[in-house]
């Protein structure tokens, strides 16, 4: 394995001390993310403070405490090797994690060579799980998908961030008696039912207006405890304001997204506008930094990890996006693969810009059966 970057505090820290604290704070971990990366935490930070020791979680009779993460010393990442001999990566590992937009196919059409790559994956004994940071669809929905583009996988080896969201909320104890305000859309409302948390907003709020007159004052639930922000194709101002005003007047009111993807492949024609731009205008509005619970946060990995018992240096991380995929991967303590038919190019690999470095890249996920024949 190539040197790993080093890697500082999570850059989502949700900082409750004051205000001015969450900004200096928040402004930090953005200094240390741009030089030396980061390693995100996996639980909440709720309610925390400046002082030395962090404390969190909705339980306040048995609050856990951590010491804050020491900066360590880092090696600058080689440049990435294209990937010559796919058995030897295939044989040096258990499972393989894939994004699906960009990897698996892009809007609703497959890429070449997939289910036969899949297939032989599969032949092989390796576990395949599938990752994904759009929100849409639940992991039903997504299983449906999967089922449409004629690939046999099932629920269990699917895992959105809106089923991220809703196990979040899980792992911290949020009380039940609370309620969430999502900025987002169907996927996320049905994994927080299925979880059994009560939510507002979504789809239903797509539509609602705000009529600017002299004195009006918008009125929001002051039981709303969560506000989690998705992709949401019905964005407007109504959900900006409501969602600002739960985080900044409701106490303790957690601001979590799923993603920061800056772009989304809604079709196979172009790039669209990611979750990113929706999630960017509730920062804006709040003056605060979300706790991300998809890619590159390693929630889901430790997540993964724990309920299939894998090893995470037995895991491989395919992806197309270099800040999201192939970070998730490196933050995860994995082998990382990264494929040029999504959003990342060659040039962009490549460019002394850039500062992530997967351990591997080729052209697409097929390359695995095409390289697999040159070596035999």
């Amino acid at each position: 394995m190539l040197s790993r970057a080093g890697t500082a505090a999570s850059h989502s820290l949700i900082v409750a001390s004051s205000r001015n604290a969450s900004k200096s704070f928040a402004n930090l971990n953005r200094n240390i993310l741009r030089f030396f990366g980061f390693k995100q935490l996996s639980r909440s930070l709720y309610g925390c403070s400046c002082s030395g020791s962090l404390s969190f979680g909705w339980n306040s009779s048995s609050k856990r405490k951590f010491n804050r993460s020491r900066m360590e010393g880092f090696a600058v990442r080689a440049s990435a090797q294209p990937l010559n001999n796919a058995d030897e990566l295939i044989d040096s590992v258990e499972t393989f994690i894939f994004d699906c937009d960009g990897v698996i196919w892009k809007g609703d059409k497959l890429i070449d060579g997939v289910p036969e790559t899949l297939d032989m994956l599969r032949s092989k004994g390796k576990r395949l799980v599938f990752v994904t940071n759009n929100s849409t669809k639940s992991r039903k929905q997504y299983g449906k998908k999967f089922e449409t583009l004629g690939l046999s996988v099932t629920e269990e080896e699917i895992f959105a961030s809106s089923f991220a969201a809703a196990a979040y909320l899980k792992s911290i104890d949020f009380p039940k008696e609370k309620k969430v305000y999502v900025i987002g859309e169907d996927g996320i409302l049905k994994e927080l039912e299925l979880a059994g948390y009560r939510y507002l907003g979504g789809p239903d709020d797509g539509g609602k207006k705000i009529e600017l007159k002299p004195g009006f004052l918008m009125e929001h639930d002051k039981d709303v405890g969560a506000v989690v922000v998705g992709f949401d194709r019905y964005f407007n101002y109504y959900k900006v304001q409501y969602g600002t005003l739960c985080i900044r007047e409701n106490p303790g009111c957690l601001f979590i997204a799923t993603n920061r993807d800056a772009v989304t492949h809604l079709t196979d024609a172009q790039e669209w506008a990611g979750g990113g731009s929706m999630v960017g205008a509730l920062c804006g509005s709040t003056q605060r930094e979300p706790l991300v619970v998809g890619k590159p946060s390693t929630f889901m990995m430790d997540y993964l990890a724990n309920k299939f018992g894998i090893e995470k240096s037995q895991i491989c991380m395919v992806g197309d996006r270099l800040d999201t995929d192939i970070l998730f991967g490196q933050n995860g303590g994995c082998k990382t693969l990264l494929v040029l038919s999504g959003v990342t190019s060659l040039s962009t690999l490549q460019s002394p810009k850039n500062t992530i470095q997967p351990d591997f890249y080729t052209n697409k996920i097929s390359d695995f059966l095409s390289l697999k024949a040159a070596t035999v």
